[in-house]
């Protein structure tokens, strides 16, 4: 299912500004049957003026993340040539002009990844028409980030401003939602909206406290040797480091309609654990919204949401060099502390769905293109490879879950609302206020963890 993408979206006319539509005028989609290339329809909003005139609520504060994404292009500004860079590992370059969407693109994503991104940015567009600046940019939809900080530190050395769903401290890509949130089609999950709610309804299923006092943890172990170590502390005939690890094989998985792989169905357990993939895991919002307290072992990637958690109040922190015994620990807290290891559950879980719903990843994703977008010193055009995509060029001619998670996703009518209120950025001295407070955290637990084992096994006096 890769044809969406490159069928061309046939434009009629250039249609005039449109006077803003009642709110509830809605816009399916138009599919042409039978019709060897879609066109893209001119009859949806090219502008809105919202009825609601309320103050708009402020953003989450992980917004404050942008101003810092892009303080590399500060002083600089973003360059053509900085743009261009970024083509080397790009999947695509993305162009919006005039409220309409053009994309070029240059390698095959890993599965539909590249689509479910491109249609993520598309219902953007329809949620707040004509409210999104002309840009450019290149977006890589790879694992790992690619823009060593290392290689730009000199003054105006152009780092390319690489658009990516993960990053580290020592990257400069720029995160975005990835492609998830609309659907992942190859492993059955829906889109986000709809999984949120399943997996709220899942958690309700069985009370906190009657659940299984053990950690929890299923998925594939064969992308990455840390996963791989995970395995080693399973129970065993000898050894209990109350954990159960459950392999996942997605191929099988596909074979028997992804039975056992019902993400509602995975809120069983007091304690899940998070552990990266190859890089970043799409996995970790799942996981946090089963008001279980979430065991996160040390992670070295970041995406859009996860850097405004704080350990201890969101997640119990686990060392990355000792799986097994930090797990044993975390488990051992929770199990003295039930209460405590409640709230972090609750609070994890309210911090995914409704500090991350689906208004706020599209929040998200308008003003940090409006802040790259004013950083833009060049004026956006369009490539000569370039095709036109609208909504319709991508879901009629896709089929299965395709076609099924973009009908869910699709964004039927403007948005009502205005975006939310952008925080402004940290200050130097809260920046870092904020960094060492999750760093003495995370040093609280290893010093509970320590004494834990030193009680534990204490060492004989010679």
């Amino acid at each position: 299912m890769r044809s969406s993408i490159q069928k061309l979206c046939i434009s009629t006319s250039k249609s005039l500004a449109s006077p803003p539509p009642p709110p509830s005028q809605q816009y399916p989609l138009q599919c042409v049957i039978n019709s060897t290339a879609q066109s893209c329809p001119h009859n949806y909003p090219t502008n809105y003026a919202s009825t609601n005139l309320g103050h708009p609520a402020t953003c989450p504060d992980y917004f404050r993340w942008i101003h810092e994404d892009l303080r590399p292009w500060k002083e600089t500004g973003v360059t053509k040539q900085m743009v261009e860079a970024g083509r080397k590992t790009a999947n695509f370059k993305l162009v919006i002009l005039e409220g309409r969407v053009y994309v070029e693109k240059y390698r095959d994503s890993i599965q539909t990844r590249d689509e479910f991104t491109l249609w993520g940015i598309l219902q953007l567009l329809r949620r707040y028409p004509g409210r999104l600046p002309d840009l450019e940019l290149m977006f890589d939809c790879g694992d790992r980030p690619v823009i060593p900080a290392n290689n730009f530190k000199k003054p105006y050395s152009g780092p390319p401003p690489l658009f990516k769903y993960c990053s580290d401290p020592w990257s400069l890509d720029i995160v975005f939602p990835d492609w998830s949130f609309w659907g992942w089609a190859e492993c059955n999950i829906k889109p986000w909206r709809n999984t949120s709610i399943e997996i709220q309804e899942g958690s309700k299923m069985m009370k906190w406290k009657d659940r299984i006092p053990l950690a929890y943890w299923r998925g594939n172990p064969k992308v990455a040797p840390w996963r791989a170590d995970l395995l080693k502390c399973n129970a065993t005939n000898t050894t209990d480091w109350s954990v159960r690890i459950y392999s996942q094989n997605w191929e099988k998985q596909a074979k028997v309609g992804f039975k056992e792989s019902n993400l509602k169905d995975q809120c069983t357990h007091r304690y899940k654990i998070y552990i990266e993939g190859w890089a970043w895991s799409v996995s970790e919002k799942y996981i946090l919204g089963c008001d279980s307290m979430t065991l996160v072992v040390k992670p070295t990637y970041h995406d859009f949401f996860n850097r405004g958690m704080l350990p201890l109040v969101h997640y119990w922190p686990i060392k990355n060099n000792d799986k097994c015994k930090s797990l044993k620990f975390a488990v051992e807290w929770g199990n003295s502390h039930v209460d405590k290891a409640h709230a972090i559950g609750q609070a994890a879980s309210r911090y995914i769905h409704e500090d991350m719903k689906m208004d706020y990843v599209y929040d998200y994703m308008f003003h940090l293109l409006n802040e790259y977008a004013k950083l833009l010193r060049f004026k956006p055009s369009i490539p000569p490879k370039a095709i036109e995509l609208c909504s319709e060029a991508m879901a009629c001619a896709a089929k299965g879950n395709w076609r099924k998670f973009m009908e869910e996703s699709l964004e039927k009518s403007p948005s009502n609302g205005i975006p939310c209120s952008m925080p402004p950025p940290y200050d130097p001295l809260a920046f870092r206020s904020f960094l060492e407070k999750k760093a003495n955290l995370t040093r609280q637990v290893e010093i509970w963890e320590d004494e834990y084992w030193e009680n534990l096994n204490p060492k004989r006096k010679p």
